[in-house]
């Protein structure tokens, strides 16, 4: 028995019987990859899913921890703000980028001057990983297509195989279920991909939209808001004393010189 004779899955026979298949018997028709492509479907929804629920503004930005780090930094308690980002239990966009702007610029002599780039860069690592949360659904939007080529091709080499094989009435039936079994891995291939990249190409677009949206209305002011604290801080730090302009000035003892002789 070779592959593809292997992979021709039982439910074809009602086919060929002119009985109705139902969905559940479709999805057997695709055999062994049939089975791999509803898996990864399976996978698929469930990703869907999730950046549907992380995905939002009140899970990048809570209020809350916004609140509570712009209150810390007005009121110049940097250490206050640094809290309010470790304690926040979601790690939202917001507290992680704040937190590194925060360790970059605290201890720097030029970290008030630095905090708006200091929290662009760490935008742009933290960007960086809500893109990288969503390169799951774009790996199967590739992966797809391909397994459903597999079946394809796996298909056709049967096919083929019947024709040179097989006479008669024989091979008709035996053509007719490989070519079955192509097509019905290519559909199910496409039904994982095509959902696959629509939802990769929206939540794309929605990432760069709410990254937009929060720098916007809370990382820009918090950058003033930063910048102000760390100046404030730096100028109530307290100097080195110097002496006094109204201290007499030190003067130095004449030094014994040998007295000369007439």
């Amino acid at each position: 028995m070779n592959l593809s004779s292997a992979l021709v899955p039982m439910s074809l026979t009602m086919a060929e019987e002119g009985t109705s298949m139902s969905l559940f018997e479709y999805v057997r028709a695709g055999g062994v990859l049939g089975y791999v492509l509803i898996g990864l479907s399976v996978l698929a929804l469930a990703l869907i899913v999730r950046n549907l629920l992380s995905l939002r503004r009140g899970q990048l930005a809570p209020e809350g921890v916004v609140t509570a780090i712009s209150t810390a930094l007005r009121a110049g308690d940097v250490a206050g703000a640094t809290r309010a980002c470790t304690d926040d239990a979601s790690h939202s966009f917001v507290s992680i980028v704040m937190a590194s702007a925060i360790r970059r610029c605290t201890g720097n002599p030029m970290g008030a001057f630095e905090a708006r780039s200091a929290i662009e860069e760490a935008g742009q690592v933290a960007t960086a990983q809500l893109h990288r949360l969503n390169n799951g659904l774009g790996v199967l939007a590739a992966v797809g297509p391909m397994l459903g080529l597999l079946g394809t091709v796996i298909g056709m080499i049967g096919a083929f195989n019947a024709i040179g094989s097989l006479q008669g009435a024989a091979r008709s039936t035996e053509l007719a279920k490989f070519m079955s079994l192509a097509l019905v891995n290519t559909a199910q291939g496409l039904v994982v991909a095509v959902p696959c990249t629509v939802a990769f190409a929206l939540f794309r677009q929605r990432i760069d939209r709410l990254v937009t949206d929060v720098a916007a209305d809370d990382l820009e002011p918090m950058a003033e808001e930063l910048a102000a604290a760390l100046s404030a801080a730096r100028t109530q730090a307290p100097r080195p004393a110097v002496p006094s302009s109204g201290a007499a000035p030190v003067t130095q003892a004449p030094r014994n010189t040998p007295a000369q002789g007439n």
